[in-house]
């Protein structure tokens, strides 16, 4: 594991619930001590073979981990505040992993050496929230930047234009959208989407094509649809909505989502929502809300003609003792490879949990059988930037 550490593995043997008919259940099996110390992670991403995972830690380190055996493979050390995002380059650089910070740095990472190969700022006293790549030609790298969007061309690393226009608070959110290469969407804490043609000169005038209202302050967007036609979007008051871009219009919304969840879940409730997973064979939605105690449940969503968040399809429980921050997984009932992985979650208790099919016949268990915890005892609340 890190370094020199001792390695102790503790065999706990759980007597799982008898699950609901409905639901995959899960369970923690063993767990392996680390030294991740007080800090608990914020995201988990994978390489495009899936070979490995990123871990971003509030420690400020980027750790590196099999995404098979959880076995540690190395850190990239280097950013001196939080950690807002991680990302893997596509196949042609699959070795390269970017970061952005609230030190106002946007990183890349050479994850054979674990040494810093890029790097721009965002400018003094900036934090830098999310990025994307994309453009017409693959060239721009756009970034959230406090109220601003930066872009550069990433290769020569020249900023080509700066919009401080178009949000009046910090930009959470930034995505090109897959399949229309120059079409780029952001979100803020204003509680606006703005929709881009990065086509050209950009700038606040010409290029901003539309704007949707969502009202409160967005922390998660994500594509759906077959041709990535229609936005979801997380607020920081755990609220969903589906708009469809295009049209500039709202699809559906659920202002009660977490009260809607829990009332769907009878062993527990939904104190807050994690992320939302899109299944683009099944054309399926699943919004996956958490435990302060540190359960997770996969809950299906209806958004079209009938609107509806129904009972969990999935539940992770026993792995974690506090807020979870992020998973990283495929759809409920399936593995994410052949080895049977369903998928790892990480949270505020410093843990990394690797969730498991269990193999029976009908998958109604599943068992967590990696948690790699701290050895101290940790923090129940929730950190939030806002």
């Amino acid at each position: 594991m890190d370094g020199a550490e001792e390695m102790d593995i503790e065999q706990q043997s759980l007597s799982l619930p008898i699950p609901n008919t409905s639901s995959k259940r899960f369970g923690i099996k063993n767990s392996i001590q680390t030294n991740f110390g007080d800090d608990y992670v914020f995201q988990i991403v994978p390489k495009n073979d899936w070979t490995s995972m990123a871990v971003s830690l509030s420690t400020n380190a980027i750790k590196l981990y099999s995404a098979v055996t959880g076995q540690y493979i190395g850190e990239c050390n280097g950013h001196s505040s939080t950690i807002n995002q991680i990302a893997f380059s596509g196949p042609s650089s699959p070795h390269v992993l970017h970061s952005c910070s609230s030190d106002g740095t946007l990183r890349a990472w050479d994850t054979r050496s674990f040494q810093q190969v890029f790097s721009v700022s965002g400018g003094s006293s900036q934090e830098i929230f999310s990025f994307s790549f994309g453009g017409a030609n693959h060239n721009l790298l756009a970034a959230g930047c406090n109220s601003q969007l930066h872009f550069w061309e990433w290769r020569t690393k020249r900023q080509v234009a700066c919009l401080e226009d178009s949000h009046t608070e910090d930009v959470t959110q930034v995505h090109f959208i897959p399949g229309y290469d120059d079409r780029l969407i952001s979100a803020s804490v204003d509680g606006l989407m703005c929709l881009f043609d990065t086509g050209g000169d950009i700038n606040d005038d010409d290029h901003l094509v539309s704007v949707l209202n969502v009202g409160t302050s967005i922390g998660k967007v994500g594509f759906l649809g077959e041709k990535n036609q229609k936005l979801w979007c997380l607020t920081h008051i755990e609220t969903l909505s589906f708009w469809d871009w295009k049209d500039e219009r709202i699809e559906a919304s659920f202002e009660d989502a977490r009260a809607l969840a829990s009332k769907s879940w009878i062993t527990d409730h939904v104190d807050y929502f994690v992320d939302c997973h899109y299944s683009v064979e099944e054309n399926r939605f699943w919004v996956i809300g958490g435990t302060n105690g540190g359960s997770l449940g996969y809950f299906p969503v209806s958004y079209k003609e009938t609107r509806a968040i129904g009972p969990p399809e999935a539940v992770l429980s026993g792995g974690h003792e506090g807020i979870i921050r992020s998973v990283l997984s495929g759809v409920p009932g399936e593995t994410m490879d052949n080895h049977g992985i369903f998928g790892w979650t990480g949270g505020e208790d410093g843990r990394l949990c690797c969730w498991l099919s269990d193999g029976s016949d009908n998958s109604q268990s599943w068992i967590s059988t990696l948690a790699l915890k701290s050895e101290k005892t940790r923090r129940k609340s929730r950190h939030s930037p806002y």
